[in-house]
């Protein structure tokens, strides 16, 4: 069952990314359906986040579609190699968006395989933002698309007890200065999908 436009339209985008968790992110394809477990996701709360691309209002063709409607994904490159899969999220002209960092395969696995072939181990394959978007195949052509759509989107899956979803501060964004502390990770604890322990 699709996750409702009414799920990411909530004020509360910390709270969004911790209830991802358990989620089942959905690529459709050509080549073929592949989905994975979110297991670790990271909340970026818009103009007063120093980490989030929209920090202070800006505003960019980069950015546009944080300040669209919810349910819509923002897809970025980052580091010259690696895409980024994002969930926009709160009210629109408001540029939240949630990050999902590491998902768990569970429908087309040789597929994503095939995708990311130095991938050592099955842990190797989807644990972290760069790796999930080569092995499911997401791409910058994804930025804007509608979560409600048919090509990518995201259905209720399992329910994570709070007991087993572990939070901590982000990943990466030490020039955010005291944001960079700020626990807005959450990741399933000892899934060994998770990017970083």
């Amino acid at each position: 069952m699709l996750l409702p436009r009414k799920f990411y339209a909530r004020e509360d985008t910390a709270k969004i990314a911790r209830e991802l968790l358990g989620k089942l992110l959905v690529v459709s394809s050509p080549e073929g359906r592949v989905s994975g477990m979110i297991v670790e996701t990271e909340a970026y709360l818009g103009a007063i986040d120093r980490a989030a691309h929209s920090y202070g209002g800006r505003r960019t063709t980069r950015n546009e579609v944080m300040y669209g409607e919810p349910g819509f994904a923002y897809v970025f490159f980052v580091y010259g190699m690696y895409n980024q899969f994002n969930c926009v999220t709160g009210a629109v002209g408001t540029p939240h968006a949630i990050l999902i960092r590491a998902v768990e395969p569970v429908e087309g696995v040789e597929l994503m395989q095939k995708r990311r072939p130095k991938a050592r181990k099955p842990a190797d394959l989807t644990s972290g933002p760069g790796k999930l978007c080569i092995a499911m195949g997401i791409d910058r052509s994804f930025n804007g698309e509608d979560l409600a759509g048919s090509i990518v989107f995201i259905e209720k899956y399992r329910t994570v007890p709070a007991a087993s979803i572990t939070c901590g501060k982000r990943i990466g964004i030490d020039y955010a200065g005291e944001d960079a502390n700020l626990p807005l990770r959450f990741w399933v604890a000892g899934n060994a999908f998770v990017s970083r322990k």
